[in-house]
């Protein structure tokens, strides 16, 4: 049974005015910001509660884009990608203009087709000191960046490292026409004889590096 409180009572949905959609705690939502020139919120319901004058309230949790972050948007962000804060709030339901789905963040580079409503989290945010979870994350080619799903990236027949075309000097379309590559260093005699453990294999590779990340 929900919890009952002098003039509030929790509420199992709500559905977004003006639309058929349903919000149940848990669902990811849209919410219009107070300066209609910026794009929507994206929060997480954790409750959904009605006053006594059946005003509708929500508690979420809030997801940050990497531009409104401490550290800020860094090239290995991808155009969709969220933190997940711990800043919570509590909005009237009425600002809620939409659903959304944030994905892990493997599960969204399996996507076939990512639509409007598709975003994806592998970070944890602490708003107030600006610190990620996980600090470490696997690194790729020759410039040593977690990798972006936006970005296009080949794979060494040798190291089975990955490399953006432009780090080993091809065009994106270039890069699309390859049936095979070897970068530069296992196309060397010499480097083939290095031990190949030198490099990452794969996101689970313990060759990671802590990204450094600016302060104001």
């Amino acid at each position: 049974m929900a919890k009952t409180r002098p003039g509030k009572r929790d509420l199992d949905s709500y559905t977004i005015r003006g639309t058929n959609k349903i919000v149940r705690v848990g669902d990811c939502v849209l919410m219009r910001p107070s300066d209609t020139t910026k794009p929507p919120y994206v929060a997480r319901v954790e409750k959904i509660e009605s006053d006594s004058r059946n005003n509708v309230k929500v508690r979420v949790r809030w997801y940050y884009r990497p531009e409104e972050s401490i550290g800020g948007r860094r090239q290995f962000h991808g155009a969709k990608e969220l933190f997940l804060s711990d800043h919570y709030d509590i909005q009237s339901a009425h600002t809620i203009e939409g659903k959304c789905v944030v994905h892990s963040f493997k599960n969204y580079t399996k996507l076939e087709n990512v639509g409007a409503e598709d975003y994806y989290c592998r970070f944890e945010y602490k708003a107030a000191t600006g610190a990620f979870t996980p600090d470490r994350v696997a690194v790729y080619c020759k410039c040593e960046m977690p990798y972006n799903p936006d970005d296009l990236m080949v794979q060494c027949e040798g190291c089975k490292d990955w490399y953006h075309p432009a780090c080993v000097g091809m065009t994106i379309e270039e890069a699309k026409k390859l049936d095979h590559f070897v970068c530069s260093e296992c196309s060397s005699d010499d480097d083939m004889k290095k031990p190949q453990a030198t490099f990452p294999v794969s996101p689970g590779s313990d060759s990671k590096v802590e990204p450094k990340r600016r302060k104001r």
